[in-house]
Formats: C-alpha cells, sequence, structure tokens
C-alpha cells in the first residue's frame, strides 16, 4: 500500500505576523515530500513512525466530533495495526511543514465527508478546511493556524489576507531566463522546535512596547513584502526585505540561533543577500533573498543553499 504524495511548504512571508492578522504568503516546496505506506520489512524510522500515528489515532479519536470533522477510525486503527507509517523526506523541526504534509495525508484518506480539492473551493471550504487542519495539527504544535497542512493538501499557494479571508494565490511564474534574483533556504545545521518559539513569542506579546513593534513595523513591512511579491515589484520587495530583516534581527533574537546573527547582519549592510525567519525559527531553515544569486553564493560558500524560487 502507498498514498498519494504529500509536499513540504515554504511560507515566504506571515510567520508570527498571522497570528496577529499580518498577511501571508505561503507556498508549496516539492523538493520535500512525504506518503503513507505499509511495509512488510519495517526499519527502525517506519517503526517509530507508526508508534507515532497510533498516538496521533488516538488523539483524533478525542477531538474529532460531527460538527467539525469525523474520521473512518476503524479503518485507521486498523491500517496501523498492520504497520502502516508515514515515509517522509521532510525534515522534522526545519519549518518546512513535516507535520502539516502527515496531517494532510492522514485527511485525505480517512475523514469522512471531505472536502476534495477537485470541487469548487470558496473561502467557507478554505477556512474550514483550515479549521479542521488546525484541530488536527494541533496535537504536534500545542496551537497550529492549520496553514502548513492546508497548503499540503492543495498544493497551491495561499495568500493569507487575514484569519477569516484566505484564497489560493497566482504567483508570478519563474522563466529562468536572465534571472538573478533568487529566493533559498539556508540550512542552519540545528533542528528547531516550534512550541518553545511560540511561547517565547507569546510572553513578548504581553509587552506594550513588541506588541507595538509588531504592528507598527513587522506586520507593516510584512504586507508590503505580500503585495509587491504578488505583483511582482523587485524593487519595493527588497526594500521591503531589508527593512524586515532589520526588524527581526532587532526583535526577534532568541529564534535567530546565535551564531547566525552576525551573519544576518552582513546581509543587511552588504546588501549581497537578506535573511528572514522560516517558520518559527530556533533552528532548521532560514529563508534568504538575493537579487544577484551568484553573489549571495559566494558571500555564503560555507553554507549549504538550496534555491527555492527565482525572479
Amino acid at each position: 500500500m502507498k498514498g498519494p504524495l504529500f509536499y513540504s511548504k515554504i511560507l515566504l512571508f506571515g510567520e508570527y505576523g498571522i497570528i496577529k492578522d499580518s498577511k501571508g504568503l505561503s507556498i508549496p516546496y516539492n523538493f520535500f515530500k512525504g506518503a503513507l505506506k505499509v511495509s512488510k520489512t519495517p526499519d527502525e524510522e517506519a517503526i517509530q513512525s507508526n508508534k507515532h500515528l497510533s498516538n496521533f489515532a488516538s488523539y483524533l479519536e478525542e477531538v474529532a466530533d460531527d460538527t467539525v470533522v469525523t474520521f473512518d477510525l476503524k479503518k485507521l486503527n486498523k491500517d496501523i495495526a498492520n504497520g502502516m507509517y508515514f515515509d517522509s523526506s521532510i525534515p522534522q523541526g526545519y519549518g518546512v511543514g513535516s507535520s502539516g504534509a502527515l496531517v494532510a495525508a492522514i485527511y485525505d484518506k480517512y475523514a469522512e465527508d471531505k472536502i476534495t480539492v477537485l470541487e469548487n473551493l470558496t473561502r467557507d471550504k478554505l477556512l474550514k478546511l483550515k479549521s479542521i487542519f488546525g484541530l488536527m495539527e494541533s496535537f504536534f504544535h500545542g496551537n497550529s493556524s492549520g496553514l502548513d497542512p492546508l497548503n499540503s493538501y492543495l498544493s497551491l499557494p495561499i495568500l493569507i489576507n487575514s484569519k477569516d479571508n484566505i484564497e489560493p494565490a497566482g504567483i508570478p511564474s519563474q522563466g529562468l531566463e536572465n534571472k538573478k534574483g533568487a529566493v533559498f533556504l539556508l540550512d542552519s545545521g540545528i533542528v528547531g522546535e516550534t512550541a518553545p518559539m511560540v511561547s517565547i513569542f507569546m510572553e513578548s506579546m504581553k509587552k506594550e512596547g513588541f506588541r507595538s513593534m509588531l504592528k507598527n513595523q513587522f506586520v507593516k513591512h510584512t504586507d508590503a513584502c505580500v503585495d509587491d511579491f504578488l505583483k511582482g515589484d523587485i524593487k519595493s520587495l527588497f526594500s521591503n526585505i531589508k527593512q524586515l530583516s532589520h526588524v527581526v534581527l532587532d526583535n526577534f533574537k532568541p529564534m535567530i540561533p546565535k551564531q547566525f546573527h552576525a551573519l544576518w547582519k552582513k546581509g543587511i549592510e552588504t546588501n549581497d543577500y537578506y535573511l528572514k525567519l522560516c517558520g518559527s525559527g530556533g533552528g532548521g531553515y532560514i529563508l534568504g533573498f538575493t537579487q544577484d544569486l551568484d553573489k549571495a553564493q559566494s558571500a555564503l560558500k560555507d553554507y549549504k543553499l538550496e534555491v527555492v524560487y527565482n525572479f
């Protein structure tokens, strides 16, 4: 048995801000993927994943209710008893949606009366999916917006206008001729954990100064970045990304691994590249933007970069 593939995602803009109703833009990233499988000869990883699925199934049994979502739990538990696991290349704790892809796969296979990708996805249906996925993914993070699984399930770029207003987005196509600019992932080499980072953020939100910075700087530049990116206004986009990178360095230091503080600052000073958080931070990938990939690669030659998008 092998189920359909579900891909990782990258939240280009909106990390932390979407908790406070900023805009956000999330895109599928097909480099990493996962699928539900059953193996006659499971390795250690498959055995661990199977145990994890068993705990997840118990959680779904507790939270599922007729008003939100119901699952064919009999079938799910039977498949788990037969050794089903989630075979995934998506690194965990890297901010690219490892739990989101798993949630999408379970919903796709076991949800009853599921909303399918093929039907007309009205705003109400998207919001319903998002709330179902938020409920499911809370098992992994303690609190989830549901956006990662939504992205993985639909495999479409998603524009978050506000908490109650999301829609599939058309992003500018990436012709490769003469495209020097790029969005890339920089591997920090450290596994990040979402829950502690979110709790640091929530603690900071109790301070008036932090709330004010979030609204007047972080959300402002995030919203502008989303608009610029969708319009293809590269000049304005990089001006706003530079400001955003600066705001994050000044105010989100705990989310940036210490050994990257100087590298982050260097990008802002040289304009060779700008760094920002990918997901909740604390490790995993760091997201980078550059108008000249050769320059960025040369400045970051000691690090592993993976290009996500060219422009």
